[in-house]
């Protein structure tokens, strides 16, 4: 016990664990009424001694382990027969305060590793978050890098591909290196589709190969559509582009008519 108004936080945590002397018990028991922070001292350290008690796993206890513990208390517990006195068990009185401060100790190191790791299992989630958050935008940044560069190739072919007798409207604009399969096609006042149908962009190779399908897109409600990037065949240089209509999975060859069609560079 202290010498002043309070309990010391040791004494609060032997008595949360029933561990205190009859006589620091009843100090204790009068006190805490009297004492609204040693009240919430205890509070604290009776919630943390339940927390560790949850947190560690249950075993039954043998019936052999059970009987060499009551063996291992009768051999060191002299057993009073006075016929004038009751017989006692001093087991309490024979443990002294001290014996109990290492387990109290124990005890708190064990609530700050089980807090720690709690600590340490939400600071890894947080972590793994910022990494897939930084691996975002740096695949969005390495994007970006491919479209700039696209943008600025001179060797880029150019083509503005537009309706059949309608030079005006709709229209598309491509932007093909074919030396890297790179593409970006923007289309303008495009008309909409019914439900189930999609248009298809074509790269019209100049080797003579069948035309290789670029990329699927539907126009929004003001006929713009765009496609960025799509995967295609590296090397292939294109002797006209063109857009058909096809059914929504797509096409494995232009189905006619061609809606939109154009030359890279106005090449005839």
């Amino acid at each position: 016990m202290n010498g002043g108004s309070h309990i010391s936080q040791e004494d609060l945590a032997l008595y949360g664990m029933q561990a205190l002397e009859e006589e620091e018990l009843r100090a204790v028991r009068a006190h805490l009424p009297t004492c609204a922070d040693c009240r919430k001292q205890l509070k604290e350290i009776a919630g943390d001694l339940t927390a560790l008690a949850l947190s560690v796993e249950q075993h039954p206890v043998s019936s052999e382990a059970r009987q060499r513990f009551l063996s291992s208390i009768s051999s060191v517990v002299p057993v009073q027969t006075s016929p004038t006195a009751p017989t006692t068990v001093p087991i309490r009185g024979a443990v002294t305060k001290t014996a109990w401060v290492p387990w109290a100790i124990a005890a708190a190191l064990a609530i700050a590793t089980v807090g720690l790791g709690l600590n340490v299992k939400v600071l890894r989630e947080q972590l793994r978050g910022q990494l897939q958050e930084t691996e975002r935008v740096t695949e969005q940044n390495a994007q970006s890098q491919r479209i700039l560069s696209l943008l600025k190739a001179s060797s880029a072919q150019r083509v503005t591909l537009t309706a059949s007798k309608q030079p005006l409207e709709p229209s598309g604009h491509a932007i093909y290196l074919a030396e890297r399969g790179e593409l970006i096609f923007q289309g303008s006042h495009l008309k909409s589709l019914p439900e189930g149908k999609t248009y298809e962009l074509w790269i019209i190779p100049s080797d003579g190969r069948s035309p290789i399908p670029a990329g699927l897109f539907r126009p929004d409600e003001s006929g713009e559509a765009s496609l960025m990037m799509p995967t295609l065949p590296v090397g292939v240089k294109a002797k006209a582009f063109g857009v058909t209509i096809e059914e929504l999975a797509g096409s494995s060859k232009p189905t006619m008519p061609i809606v939109l069609s154009g030359t890279p560079n106005g090449e005839a």
